[in-house]
């Protein structure tokens, strides 16, 4: 494990089943839950219960981490596999909260010359491909209480998640049979290369910049905001939002 993360970490395990106080609180808590009919809720429950079942919580930085932040964070994981079902987060183990943006070391290799140098990013969430899903609580807190503001940094990081469940980060997961891999590809490649246009024109664009970076971070910003501004997605990018609804439900 890389160095960056040796300052890690108090691990809790918060318990998997959920009292019906502590899951009403929750509800409570963030407009987000209030979107969803009973039934979605009852199913968001039980995947919740298992993700708290089957993930390690741990606590980086001197965050101090409860039973109720994994509970949020276990809920909003869940929430973008409401349709594509619990095997959909399968291939990890663990989850890390710091308490608010981190920063990271990386290497970065110029293809051209072959130089290799190092610099430092701050972050608010990562995702490994076999490793920890990472994340800043103070903005996860921002997100359950500003909810339809377009951002939400979990279901980003689930969706790099289930962008790498092929094997690949690539801005295409794997997809159920009822949603043609072709079509996914045409539909999303349209839409970020008008992005990129827009964006080496100056133009302002109606979504995150930060979807232009690549086709991973698209996919992972067009999912935030199916989930927290539906409508500005729709607006912006109808083919999109469309293909969305159909993935995540």
């Amino acid at each position: 494990m890389i160095g960056w993360l040796s300052r890690l970490r108090e691990t809790i395990q918060p318990p998997d089943r959920i009292g019906d106080e502590d899951w009403h609180r929750l509800l409570a808590s963030s407009a987000l839950f209030g979107t969803l009919e009973s039934g979605r809720l009852h199913a968001l429950r039980a995947l919740t219960e298992r993700f708290l079942a089957h993930k390690r919580f741990s606590a980086a930085a001197g965050h101090v981490l409860d039973d109720a932040q994994c509970l949020a964070i276990a809920a909003l994981a869940a929430l973008p596999v409401l349709n594509l079902g619990f095997d959909a987060l399968s291939g990890w183990r663990e989850v890390i909260v710091y308490p608010g943006e981190f920063r990271v070391r990386r290497e970065y290799h110029d293809e051209d010359s072959g130089v290799v140098t190092e610099g430092e990013e701050t972050l608010i969430g990562e995702a490994w491909e076999r490793g920890p899903l990472i994340v800043s609580w103070a903005d996860v807190a921002a997100d359950l209480e500003r909810p339809f503001d377009g951002f939400n940094v979990v279901v980003h990081e689930i969706a790099h998640k289930l962008d790498l469940l092929d094997g690949a980060m690539n801005g295409v997961p794997a997809l159920p049979a009822s949603l043609p891999r072709r079509e996914w590809i045409a539909t999303m490649q349209a839409a970020y290369d008008d992005l990129l246009s827009m964006l080496d024109a100056g133009e302002e664009p109606a979504i995150d910049p930060y979807a232009g970076e690549s086709a991973e971070e698209f996919f992972a910003v067009v999912s935030e905001l199916h989930f927290s501004d539906p409508a500005l997605l729709g607006d912006a990018l109808p083919a999109v939002a469309d293909l969305l609804r159909r993935y995540y439900g």
